[in-house]
């Protein structure tokens, strides 16, 4: 079942936030890498990277991923997304994407100009707000 986002979750997402994606190992062990993230106009979401990238080997084997996101101005404001990868887009489509990331991310395009994009379907979704300042 596709979880929608609500317009705070949008709002985390399209922000300059760093996300943490959590893939699965051969051996069920976590990893964890750092990631820039894109909502895609029908709730689903991308990220980009290369083909020598462990996270993209570990997401062919097993598409079940975790991510978070906090927020960068108030770290106690989070939200944490299951899901999983439900399409692998590759050549100028991918470099749209990744460029589109790279700009909003820094205010250029990506230098590297070869990507896999991965995009996600969430299934879950979880926002967290505590009430601490920073």
């Amino acid at each position: 079942m596709v979880a929608s986002l609500d317009p705070g979750v949008r709002e985390l997402l399209s922000a300059r936030n760093m996300a943490h994606v959590a893939t699965l190992m051969a051996d069920g062990s976590p990893h964890v890498s750092p990631v820039w993230i894109e909502v895609l106009d029908d709730d689903r979401l991308a990220i980009f990277s290369t083909q020598a990238h462990l996270k993209i080997r570990n997401l062919r084997r097993d598409p079940r991923i975790g991510i978070s996101v906090a927020d960068e101005h108030n770290p106690y404001r989070s939200v944490i997304i299951r899901g999983r990868v439900v399409e692998e887009i590759h050549g100028d489509e991918a470099i749209e994407i990744m460029d589109r990331m790279s700009r909003r991310y820094t205010g250029a395009d990506f230098p590297v100009r070869s990507s896999i994009v991965e995009v996600i379907e969430p299934e879950r979704v979880k926002v967290q707000e505590l009430p601490f300042r920073h």
